[in-house]
């Protein structure tokens, strides 16, 4: 049975049930499908909304309409009746309920279900559906390792909360990477031991990534007739996983070629090896918000790796599953406890907007340069090169967190907003004030040197503080810090970083106050 679209005869037949599945809930393995039901009639569907609430990479768009494509193809061969509906199809219905409202009138369904979406906007507008005469049921989507119904266990709305205390808390829970009640290895986190610094014997040893070769002249087309506004640069071929078979291969490609060096290097920068955009990072993050991937399947891969393996140490196994088990469900925990008013949050009252080189990658700053052209080639950089590059260069300069948002959430192709907003609005800017973070994550440009060979083809010095060759993130960071010195004077992990700014001439930090100031005014030009 080929997937059903509405110019087909049986558009008029009618069903009992329509199901609703988003671009962000491919999971075959959910319940809804372990037995197929003529009665019942999926719906996924190309929305022109999901297009335009922000200017997202065009890869993005790509990676998603073809993945929904397939997950339609792949339901219909088990039996399933499904409804896809490309952009064409849709150009009528303005956003998501319109078009619930229509196929139900159409179909003269009895019964509307759909799964929680992770979205709050999408929530909203389904929680606000009005169908009358139909009965309407939300269900988990089964995915995360917390329940939505139960986040109110681990968060409470507008609290402080440590990710390492939740992370331990999830470990014992989970009984992942622990013996008894003790972590495995005799600690809880190794990230002392993964913070090394690629150096030039390690580029040639850097595996070549696994990528798909997809055909998306279909889908740009579509993209083109309909005038959908995209950013980066239009892919060939799409190099990103569009099935559940495909992205259970790059898990295996991970586990099998980077996993052993993965916590080792996973701050690492570099712009010297033909894989840099990729280095020993799974890429696996696309395929687990899409639910091609289960976050438990995804760390018992990583963990059984680990225990076939003595090439693999527990550092490299525990940072991986830190930024799953710890990081990830940390993060939706604390969007979905704090929103909608999460989405205003700007504690630090950043107003400056996005500089231009921020869709064309054209400044003289190498770090930021690279890490911009990377997300503007493939819709990916890492999750160093996102918080402190263009992230500390975003707190350090003041760019207002709306602007933030809608440049992560549109350029990468994993960003999806329960995840993006946290790491940006908290981890990175700083602008819930200290909900996600205990400090803002600034750094000056030794940081950048110190992770990164990035300083070394830069046109600016990174020893330099004063000069008008000065690495502008040496004088803008300690302009940040002066100018929001009542903020974060008593916060003490900073404490100490006030009593050395004090110890320098007053002559020196006002030669740096000035450079800062003028980075700031001329931040176009850098």
């Amino acid at each position: 049975m080929a997937a059903l679209h509405v110019s087909d005869p049986v558009k008029t037949k009618p069903y009992k049930t329509l199901r609703l599945i988003l671009g962000d809930q491919l999971d075959p393995n959910h319940s809804w499908f372990t037995e197929s039901d003529a009665s019942i009639l999926y719906v996924i569907a190309e929305l022109h909304q999901e297009t335009a609430y922000v200017n997202h990479h065009v890869q993005k768009v790509c990676a998603f309409f073809l993945a929904m494509k397939a997950f339609a193809t792949t339901l219909t061969s088990s039996g399933h009746h499904v409804l896809y509906l490309t952009l064409d199809d849709t150009v009528a219905d303005p956003t998501l309920p319109d078009l619930i409202i229509r196929l139900s009138e159409q179909y003269q369904v009895e019964a509307f279900d759909y799964q929680l979406p992770d979205e709050y906007r999408l929530t909203l507008q389904l929680s606000e559906l009005s169908l009358p005469g139909v009965n309407i049921k939300a269900v988990d989507s089964e995915h995360f390792i917390i329940p939505r119904q139960i986040l109110g266990r681990y968060f409470k709305p507008k609290q402080r909360h440590q990710m390492e205390a939740f992370y331990r808390k999830m470990r014992r829970e989970q009984a992942i990477l622990m013996e008894g009640d003790k972590p495995l290895g005799g600690q809880w986190n190794f990230d002392k031991d993964n913070r090394s610094r690629l150096k030039p014997q390690d580029l040639s040893q850097i595996p070549e990534p696994l990528v798909f070769g997809h055909n998306v002249s279909e889908t740009l087309d579509r993209i083109h007739r309909h005038a959908i506004k995209v950013i980066g640069h239009e892919p060939s071929t799409l190099l990103w996983p569009i099935t559940r078979n495909e992205s259970l291969a790059l898990l295996q490609h991970f586990c099998r070629h980077l996993l052993v060096n993965y916590g080792r290097f996973q701050d690492a920068m570099t712009d010297q090896s033909e894989h840099q955009w990729s280095l020993y990072h799974s890429r696996l993050s696309f395929s687990l918000n899409l639910k091609m991937l289960t976050p438990i399947e995804v760390i018992d891969a990583a963990i059984s790796a680990f225990n076939d393996r003595e090439d693999i140490s527990i550092a490299q196994v525990e940072g991986f599953v830190r930024q799953i088990l710890g990081w990830r469900e940390f993060i939706r925990g604390i969007y979905w406890l704090n929103m909608p008013d999460y989405g205003e949050l700007n504690y630090l009252e950043a107003d400056r907007p996005l500089p231009d080189y921020f869709w064309s990658g054209e400044t003289k700053m190498n770090c930021m340069a690279k890490t911009i052209d990377q997300s503007l080639q493939f819709g990916f950089a890492h999750h160093i090169q996102r918080l402190m590059i263009t992230g500390t260069f975003s707190l350090l300069t003041g760019i207002h967190p709306d602007q933030i948002d809608q440049w992560y959430l549109g350029i990468y192709v994993d960003a999806l907003e329960w995840v993006e907003m946290p790491n940006t609005r908290g981890m990175s800017q700083f602008a819930d004030g200290g909900l996600v973070a205990t400090k803002p994550y600034s750094a000056s440009g030794n940081y950048i040197n110190k992770m990164s060979d990035y300083c070394k083809s830069c046109h600016y010095k990174v020893t330099n503080k004063v000069e008008e060759d000065a690495c502008p993130f040496n004088s803008l960071y300690w302009h940040f810090m002066e100018r929001h010195r009542d903020r974060f004077d008593r916060n003490p992990r900073i404490g100490m970083v006030y009593r050395n700014w004090d110890k320098q001439p007053s002559a020196q930090r006002k030669l740096i106050m000035d450079r800062g100031q003028w980075c700031l005014d001329h931040i176009e030009a850098l």
